[in-house]
């Protein structure tokens, strides 16, 4: 399969005007998800992103641009750059999945939430869910890890929300999940792709083992909103 990957240079903002224009705030040159499906924003074509960082600063507390660095009004207080590794994926992952994997619904929406609080809270809004299937593997009765789909382009989608309970971490779960949803996205003919902090290693060495590469850095901007 060959596609050209630009989009991937600029994840959110493809996102935003392929597959999820419906869950976008429209700014012009600067765009971002609706608050309640994620706090992520891009900009394209060196935009001044000083008044819709402003007028999106009125929406939601802290948010994030990704990509290049943004113009912030000037009494908005410098952004906090994190550097994450985007990976991407080509082939099918040769991993055994001996658990029970179900795609969750609204009916498991509390569940997943409680999940995510444990150890996502910061990037997992209230309909991040809706942006793309989620997965789970219960144990105890009790949701104990999950994987979803989240960004999403014409030719590629974005493998996030990697979560293991605590308490249920060492047992496989993830690799199976991250199995399972990278067979479903090749069955829609997309092509896999995530991001992780580039200081997060155990993860990084993880997403390795099971056939990703990366293909490139992408700063991620912390902007803390004015209230």
């Amino acid at each position: 399969m060959s596609i050209l990957e630009d989009a991937l240079d600029n994840p959110v903002w493809f996102s935003l005007t392929d597959t999820h224009f419906n869950a976008c705030i429209d700014y012009g040159n600067v765009k971002f998800f609706h608050t309640d499906y994620g706090p992520f924003g891009a900009f394209i074509n060196n935009e001044d992103t000083s008044i819709a960082i402003e007028k999106h600063g009125k929406l939601i507390t802290d948010f994030f641009i990704v990509g290049e660095k943004p113009k912030m009004p000037l009494h908005y207080d410098e952004p906090i750059e994190y550097t994450g590794l985007q990976m991407i994926i080509y082939n099918k992952i040769d991993y055994p999945i001996t658990e029970t994997i179900i795609e969750l619904t609204e009916t498991h929406y509390d569940d997943l939430i409680d999940l995510v609080k444990l150890v996502y809270p910061e990037y997992f809004k209230p309909k991040t869910n809706q942006l793309g299937p989620y997965y789970g593997i219960y144990k105890d009765q009790k949701l104990v890890a999950v994987t979803g789909e989240r960004m999403q382009t014409n030719n590629f989608i974005e493998i996030s929300a990697v979560i293991t309970h605590p308490d249920y971490t060492g047992k496989g779960y993830a690799k199976q999940l991250i199995t399972h949803t990278v067979e479903r996205i090749f069955k829609k003919d997309k092509i896999p792709f995530l991001h992780v902090d580039q200081t997060n290693l155990g993860p990084i060495q993880l997403y390795k083992k099971l056939g990703f590469t990366v293909r490139r850095k992408l700063n991620f901007w912390k902007i803390i909103g004015k209230k």
